[in-house]
């Protein structure tokens, strides 16, 4: 036996083992206890960060845990390979995106494997592979042909250094998610989901993903932002409502506000709106407005940051019950693709309105005042509460509720409104400008217009030996060997998409090709059933809109497809906090990172994975901290020690074979002790464990080394008899404990105190109830409820008896000596309080 602690040759070996026996191949078992545990899938950057390393150890002591508790466990991996960091690198080293992204895949691929991490390797996925996306461009044209994929024009997020365009959720602080560029707004063509169809059922079903952060629901929730209103017309001037019903052109406008109707003074609409080109033509000054705007950014928060501007266009609108003219104002806060494009404004109850009519010199007209009589001053801002309805004519003195459907009845009568549910959440723009991504499988002809790519002729495969060009955008439009194709409808020359798939897309669905990664034949098959949802989802809180979002909306597509039957892709969510260092997020440009390759060189494995865990719990950041680290080892090192020495080692493999059939009942007082305190131990880590808090099971399996290590294995007398069956009950206890973290040490422990089988397979440990019966307490005993002793006691022993023993103790003696015993209370099996005077 090797007795020195020589981690590399640890890891090696174990390693080895697990790959020789396919440890970690998953197949389907048809009785249903299986048990997915998925983390997300990285980028192929070149080398994992620190960020990279927590997240997986998490979803890896995840897998061994459930199998420890007999789960037929699938952990897979894969690579998010497309995506613009490819690009950025293939120029600046002049190698195709193709060849560096497989090097990096290469080169990370090592990496994981040498951290341990129990992976799947046969049903390894990278989505910049034809054989993946192709599914995904087929699932596309079933979409499109099914309705749910359409195309057209309008204002988009447009990224001037990445060149693409980037769906809302992907601008963040008014800037590009990935470079940190601020986003412009431009018109162009555009691919979109109709995941607007959706709207309502994830929202509701969210109520059903129970075992999801809160915090995750709360942001998706406030994404999708249902809100119920009223659709509101207004008349242009050459109208007359004075009849009751409405007659001529008109603009349409969403508010969820109806009862602050009477408080209009203008009309905003977008710079793009049909009457707003239509009025530029004789207006230089509004050409020039909505040019400037052309150049803005589109996020709904560089929106509400920038100035409010506008440009009346000259024309008026009738109110729908005064009759009054408003003005209509080309506002650079207002999109055409949100709603008819087109909003009423109340200076009076809205900040953003009440801005723009003060640089404007607008009416703010009040109409709702305090329902508590508390003083409003409309000269400093907007009051924007909920109140009672004034100057509304017939609403006067209704409150919200009471208005709303006042207002909303009076409007249909005369034909000025209804009522209307709206959302916040717009379509999934899926176009993106670049080249590394998948082709969208589209052919658009002249005469045809837009034909999708026969299914015979999938998949449209992108061309991977290129040189890319800073600034130039996409290769793909220049490349006539790539987009010159004939229509399949009419047979003449067509031109194909160059656009490519934004990158959301193929990681919206890639756990479920996991599932049937070996199938050439279908983009899913029955072996989905057996697996999803996930059980259990790893990943950053950054997420929660971005690719979870699309990723439910994607699931339930293929749900309608008959792909899966559940609702949701994921059934429970784990959002891991963040690795800082000196209190801030690590990172290249800040200079605060640590390379993980580095730290497993020199300490380990399993020492960066203890560390990991020990540091917090999964979902609050971790400070990174070289002493902790330093300590990890020195943990490891002393289990090591601890059970490889003679004369331990020796008991514990003697010993093995006796516990399966071991009379607990037998064993002398000072050995049920010891397996009184082994199980309580147990009890607190079993508790903690499922509900992941790995810190405080490390921190038990540590408490559980210090007892070992002040233990006898010496049965010197009946009193110790079966010390050292416990001992070695304790240490089996204690290694599948720590087998989830640190997995290459107890691994080899497991052999080397005399087992045969692997670990994995032992079983998680199962408290033992009746050694939590103890024959004997410790009770605190106070005097003046200030702790001045512990006693130990029979377990049944009267209160009389406990009494004497309390007063017997010499440390109480000298604090009730002299003074009057006024009484003595005893709380059972806690503690003795004597009270003095």
């Amino acid at each position: 036996m090797n007795i020195n602690f020589d981690f590399k040759v640890i890891e090696k070996e174990t390693q080895e083992y697990w790959e020789n026996s396919n440890c970690f191949v998953a197949t389907e078992n048809k009785d249903g206890d299986n048990f997915y545990c998925l983390s997300m899938f990285p980028y192929p950057s070149g080398r994992l960060h620190m960020g990279h390393v927590r997240n997986y150890t998490i979803g890896d002591v995840i897998s061994r845990y459930q199998r420890l508790c007999g789960k037929n466990v699938l952990q897979p991996m894969g690579w998010d390979a497309f995506g613009l960091p490819a690009e950025n690198a293939a120029i600046k080293n002049n190698v195709p995106p193709a060849k560096w992204t497989r090097e990096n895949i290469d080169y990370m691929r090592v990496q994981l494997k040498r951290l341990g991490f129990a992976y799947d390797w046969s049903r390894e996925i990278a989505t910049c592979h034809p054989d993946y996306y192709r599914w995904e461009q087929w699932f596309f044209i079933r979409l499109y042909e099914k309705g749910l994929v359409y195309k057209k024009t309008s204002a988009v997020n447009w990224c001037p250094n990445d060149m693409t365009v980037l769906a809302n959720e992907q601008v963040i602080g008014g800037c590009c998610w990935r470079c940190d560029t601020p986003v412009e707004r431009r018109e162009i063509p555009q691919w979109f989901l109709k995941i607007t169809d959706y709207a309502d059922e994830l929202l509701e079903s969210l109520d059903q993903l129970d075992e999801w952060p809160e915090q995750v629901r709360t942001m998706q929730r406030n994404w999708i932002g249902r809100s119920y209103g009223l659709e509101i017309k207004f008349d242009l001037a050459e109208a007359d409502p004075s009849n009751g019903q409405a007659n001529g052109e008109s603009i349409s406008v969403y508010t969820t506000r109806p009862d602050t109707l009477m408080g209009v003074t203008y009309l905003a609409i977008a710079p793009e709106h049909p009457l707003v080109l239509a009025a530029a033509k004789t207006r230089p000054d509004l050409q020039a407005f909505i040019e400037q705007c052309k150049r803005m950014q589109t996020s709904e928060a560089a929106m509400e940051q920038m100035e409010k501007e506008g440009v009346a266009t000259g024309i008026e609108v009738l109110h729908p019950f005064s009759g009054k003219s408003l003005p209509v104002y080309a506002a650079n806060f207002v999109l055409m693709a949100y709603g008819s494009g087109a909003v009423m404004s109340v200076p009076a109850h809205d900040q953003r309105d009440w801005e723009f009519a003060q640089k404007y010199n607008l009416p703010v007209r009040q109409v709702i005042t305090s329902a508590a009589g508390e003083t409003i001053d409309l000269t400093s801002s907007a009051y924007t509460e909920k109140g009672v309805l004034i100057n509304s004519d017939e609403f006067d003195g209704l409150d919200f509720d009471a208005a709303f459907d006042a207002i909303a009845n009076a409007l249909e009568s005369r034909g000025y409104g209804h009522r209307q549910t709206n959302y916040r959440l717009r379509d999934w723009g899926v176009s993106r400008q670049r080249y590394w991504g998948a082709p969208i499988p589209m052919v658009i002809c002249d005469n045809c217009g837009d034909v999708p790519v026969p299914e015979d002729q999938l998949p449209v495969k992108l061309p991977e030996d290129v040189t890319l060009q800073e600034g130039s955008g996409s290769p793909l439009a220049r490349m006539p060997e790539f987009y010159e194709t004939d229509c399949p409808s009419c047979g003449k020359p067509a031109k194909r998409e160059t656009d490519t798939f934004d990158t959301f897309m193929e990681s919206s669905w890639y756990y479920a090709r996991y599932t049937c990664r070996d199938n050439d034949d279908a983009m899913l098959d029955k072996r989905g059933d057996d697996w999803l949802p996930v059980d259990q989802y790893v990943g950053g809180i950054e997420h929660a809109i971005l690719h979870l979002l699309y990723s439910r909306f994607y699931h339930k597509l293929l749900r309608d497809e008959g792909l899966v039957k559940t609702d949701e892709p994921f059934k429970r969510l784990l959002t891991q906090g963040m690795v800082l260092k000196d209190g801030t997020k690590m990172s290249k440009s800040k200079g605060n990172t640590v390379d993980p390759q580095s730290l497993i060189e020199r300490y380990g494995a399993d020492t960066v994975r203890l560390f990991t865990m020990f540091a917090a719990p999964p979902e609050h950041s971790l400070e990174w901290n070289d002493d902790a680290v330093e300590g990890a080892h020195r943990f490891l090192r002393r289990v090591w020690k601890l059970l490889t020495e003679e004369p331990v080692n020796q008991t514990l493999r003697s010993h093995i074979a006796l516990l399966p059939d071991a009379d607990w009942s037998s064993l002398g007082a000072a050995a049920k002790k010891q397996r009184f305190e082994l199980h309580s131990l147990l009890e607190l880590a079993n508790r903690d464990i499922a509900k992941y808090q790995f810190n405080t099971v490390v921190a038990t399996a540590m408490k559980m080394v210090n007892l070992l290590a002040q233990w006898s294995i010496e049965e010197s007398d009946e009193q110790h008899s079966g010390v050292a069956l416990v001992y070695t009950e304790a240490v089996t206890i204690l290694l599948r404990l720590i087998a989830p973290i640190v997995p290459h040490v107890a691994h080899v422990l497991w052999q080397q105190i005399g087992h045969e089988g692997d670990i994995l397979d032992s079983g998680w440990p199962q408290v033992d109830t009746t050694a939590l019966v103890s024959d004997e307490i410790e009770l605190v005993v106070q005097v003046n409820g200030k702790l001045r002793d512990r006693i130990t006691v029979a377990a049944d022993a009267p209160n009389e008896l406990i009494e004497q023993a309390a007063l017997s103790s010499d440390n109480v003696a000298r604090f009730v000596e002299g003074k009057e015993i006024r009484k003595i209370i005893v709380v059972p099996k806690r503690l003795v309080n004597i009270v003095v005077g």
